[in-house]
């Protein structure tokens, strides 16, 4: 299974509503509460996210198996969990960065 999520646009602007993520050094914004599904990513000086995921949109596909999504392609941050539901990998997939999330039994449904 593979579903849209979500697409990730980075940003310099402060956005209302922004959440932390420490394991990356990064601002972000909840794409539910936006109508075209958009997240704003806001990056620490000091973030350990470089590339194209830093300075690129990516896009973001619910997964219910990572693993599998991100097997032959290359890596280019992660796996790791960003809080306590899920678990997101960043690939670089037919040239552009893609994002595949799976999360934890009863997390999720979007």
């Amino acid at each position: 299974m593979r579903k849209f999520h979500h697409m990730g646009l980075p940003t310099d602007d402060k956005q209302p509503d922004e959440m932390y993520v420490p394991e990356t050094k990064v601002w972000v914004t909840d794409p539910d509460a936006h109508p075209y599904k958009v997240e704003f990513l806001r990056y620490e000086p000091d973030s350990p996210v470089t590339g194209p995921i830093r300075d690129l949109p990516h896009i973001c596909w619910e997964t219910d198996d990572y693993k599998a999504e991100m097997e032959g392609k290359e890596v280019i941050l992660g796996p790791f969990r960003p809080d306590d539901t899920r678990w997101v990998v960043f690939v670089i997939d037919d040239g552009i960065a893609v994002e595949y999330m799976e999360y934890d039994a009863g997390f999720g449904n979007h």
